[in-house]
């Protein structure tokens, strides 16, 4: 029998009261890196990226570094899961060595609840399959930030239904009166149970979560126009003409300023002049590259919360 998972693994098994604390902490750590007390003193956190990553990877490295512990990390072929050991052995091992395991694979999130569990090891979900939690979670706090509340609002989301349109959907729906529309082109949608959970969490607290996949139907208003690249670490698309499904769903300067006060924020990396146009992401009304710094802090924050000396959060 093993024990129940640990960590961070999806946002839907957060209260709305973890994710507002997550983002506060994560926007406080961001005004001031050094506020804390080395909670991860003396502790090992594994870090093991079977895809490849810049800013997760670099974060949860480096803010385990500066919350006092010591990072040990693991390219795709370095564990003997890459000469057949199963994920119970493999979790079981690292269970016995490690305080947490920071996880960014292609594979379903049950390879890492597999490994939690047999392992009973904290870990945090660096992207996975269905969704991208540590993403959501930088999201939010950039918001947080920007905004200075998550009440109300309105984000509006164009491209893949993917791991971090995943994310933003269970984050952003425990939020009350948030009004979130995922714009994907046909055939490239969120999963339906995510659209169906997120829906029914938004409406619990009087917001909305909707998918349209026609640009005569977005919203009026939007305080945030979010979208990332089209072609998702680690996937392949089995249509050879899918880009030309993709285009309508560009960003560019004409496309924003249907939304004349709305902010830009992109998870990164980009690809200019397909997903997003150079001048909308380093333009004026861009937040993407203070996104992109909150990586660190927000990966700190997780880290805190999972591995440090309050101990680690269960769902």
């Amino acid at each position: 029998m093993f024990a129940p998972q640990r960590g961070l693994l999806t946002l839907s098994d957060l209260t709305r009261e973890d994710l507002e604390r997550l983002a506060a902490r994560s926007r406080d750590l961001y005004h001031d890196q050094s506020a804390h007390e080395r909670p991860l003193r003396d502790k090992v956190v594994g870090v093991l990226f079977t895809r490849t990553s810049t800013r997760t990877r670099t974060a949860f490295g480096a803010g385990t570094v500066r919350l006092g512990g010591f990072p040990l990390m693991y390219g795709p072929d370095d564990l003997q899961t890459a000469t057949g050991e199963s994920l119970q052995d493999t979790g079981r091992i690292l269970g016995s060595m490690l305080d947490a395991l920071v996880v960014r694979t292609a594979g379903p999130l049950d390879e890492l609840r597999e490994m939690s569990r047999a392992g009973e090891l904290p870990v945090i979900n660096a992207m996975a399959a269905e969704e991208h939690p540590t993403q959501g979670i930088c999201d939010l706090a950039t918001m947080l930030m920007e905004f200075g509340s998550l009440d109300g609002l309105s984000l509006l989301y164009l491209g893949e239904g993917n791991n971090t349109a995943s994310a933003l959907a269970y984050g952003l729906s425990r939020m009350p009166n948030c009004r979130l529309t995922f714009a994907t082109p046909s055939g490239y949608g969120l999963d339906a149970q995510v659209l169906d959970d997120a829906a029914k969490r938004a409406a619990a607290v009087g917001g909305t979560v909707r998918q349209t996949h026609d640009l005569d139907d977005l919203p009026a208003e939007a305080h945030v126009v979010y979208t990332t690249r089209w072609q998702t670490t680690g996937t392949v698309k089995a249509d050879p003409d899918w880009r030309e499904r993709f285009r309508p769903f560009h960003v560019d300067e004409r496309l924003l300023s249907r939304w004349p006060d709305a902010k830009f924020m992109h998870d990164l990396p980009a690809h200019r002049g397909e997903e997003v146009s150079g001048a909308v992401l380093e333009g004026p009304r861009s937040i993407a590259w203070a996104q992109a710094r909150m990586k660190l802090t927000s990966a700190m924050a997780v880290l805190e919360r999972v591995a440090g000396d309050g101990g680690p959060t269960r769902p």
